[in-house]
């Protein structure tokens, strides 16, 4: 098999990973490079120019994000968006690793790996990457909003047919995880100004300090680091919809400002004197309680009435039970085939205990549930052990199948010793458990 035309750059602190790979990758790549620290990461892509990064998660640095990985594929994307960058992490950091490609990886390897996967999808990538024109990034399509045949959602669908035309300013409320920014994406898609996409910002990722520069812009020399001009968000959102999603969040010191643009529709940037008028339908999405925080004076009552010309409420998964089997299948299929997983369906058993969970969390939660189970199994069909859902997770009013429960934490104990060759120490580790409970697991199951 002759080499790809590819160039691939691994950043790993394991000497002995090193060296398998530098034996490995060469036999399919025209050009390898490999570097045991993040630290100059950022040189080597210059100087380097790979297609592809092999990227580990976690390295011994002085970086405080809480994930090595995760901060150094955020610097990737966003100076060197058109290289494509793996995940390579350890059994317990999958998690991460999922959460990761929500940001833009192209995939994930667990170590110790498969050397066949391993090419495979780093063939993957590197084809991938020959596509790619210019474009900074390639979105994936926003999620469909589904309605199903709950009474209030029905109601629901009728409003938003009736104001999604218009250019009336919308306010989503709602519990974390019910799907408020699918609705945002729902009434965009209905609207005159689908043809541009949607600008969407999450308030409470911005610092206070930062607020006026993300959302308003900046010239260069407006303050220490402003190296260049920077477009705000409502700029770019200049003719079509801006979604502000968590606007409870904004700072109340920046309240003033933001309701001045939104009234106005006209920024002026941090440095700059000229006013740019902007032309945007604004919606927003918020979990709490705004008239509350308006008595309490932590939000402005005038900056209140003129985001919510229009409220809308998205209910509660529990309030639509209906949906959950359904929205679950979807799941299954999107991540299946996103994970390159032999999943299809749902065992009837797995269906039957979905319908049990109190899902507090909402569709996020059902759909970081039904991901997981994905990941995990080995079978066509998910069944209810795959989902791993704990006893406190189900509803009081119903007694839970024990039997099921034990079954799922079998599987992921039994998944973890085989995963770490039996090596105590990393299994617990793994499980967050400690080796006295590990103990008293696998006397319980035999194992």
């Amino acid at each position: 098999m002759s080499k790809l035309k590819s160039k691939i750059l691994v950043v790993d602190d394991n000497a002995g990973i090193r060296s398998a790979l530098k034996i490995l990758l060469p036999m399919r790549f025209a050009e390898v490079e490999l570097i045991a620290s993040p630290k100059v990461l950022m040189e080597t892509m210059r100087t380097f120019k790979p297609d592809v990064v092999l990227l580990d998660m976690n390295f011994e640095t002085d970086i405080n994000t809480g994930n090595e990985g995760l901060f150094w594929l955020s610097e990737l994307k966003r100076d060197f968006p058109e290289v494509e960058v793996v995940l390579f992490t350890a059994y317990a950091d999958i998690a991460l690793a999922v959460e990761g490609m929500k940001r833009g990886a192209f995939d994930f390897v667990v170590k110790p790996w498969d050397n066949a996967k391993l090419l495979g999808i780093l063939e993957e990538a590197c084809k991938k990457h020959r596509k790619v024109t210019g474009k900074a990034s390639i979105a994936e399509p926003a999620p469909t909003m589904r309605w199903g045949e709950n009474e209030a959602m029905q109601r629901l669908r009728e409003m938003v047919e009736k104001v999604a035309p218009t250019d009336a300013t919308v306010l989503i409320t709602g519990e974390n995880g019910t799907g408020k920014d699918v609705l945002a994406n729902e009434i965009h898609r209905l609207s005159n100004r689908a043809a541009k996409p949607m600008v969407g910002v999450d308030i409470g990722a911005i610092t206070d300090t930062l607020f006026e520069s993300e959302m308003f812009g900046h010239v260069k020399g407006a303050f220490t680091d402003a190296h260049a001009d920077h477009i705000g968000k409502f700029e770019q959102a200049n003719g079509t919809t801006l979604f502000l999603d968590e606007i409870g969040n904004v700072p109340l010191s920046q309240q003033a400002k933001l309701l001045r643009v939104i009234q106005n529709r006209n920024i002026t940037k941090v440095g700059d004197t000229v006013s740019v008028p902007v032309d945007i339908r604004l919606i927003c999405a918020t979990n709490m309680d705004l008239a509350s925080m308006v008595k309490e004076g932590r939000f402005r009552e005038d900056l209140f009435y003129r985001i919510n010309t229009v409220t809308l409420h998205l209910p509660p998964l529990r309030e639509r039970p209906d949906e959950i089997v359904t929205l679950a299948e979807l799941f299954v299929k999107q991540y299946a085939e996103k994970y390159h997983r032999k999943a299809q369906d749902l065992s009837d058993e797995a269906m039957n205990l979905l319908k049990r969970c109190r899902w507090s969390g909402n569709i996020r939660e059902l759909q970081g549930c039904i991901e997981k189970a994905v990941i995990y199994s080995e079978a066509e069909q998910i069944r209810a052990a795959d989902l791993q859902l704990r006893a406190s997770e189900l509803m009081e009013d119903i007694v839970p199948q024990a039997e099921s429960l034990e079954d799922a934490e079998e599987k992921v104990i039994r998944q973890a010793m085989k995963q770490y060759n039996g090596n105590l120490s990393l299994v617990a580790k793994a499980l967050k458990i400690s080796r006295p409970t590990l103990y008293s697991r696998l006397k319980k199951y035999g194992i």
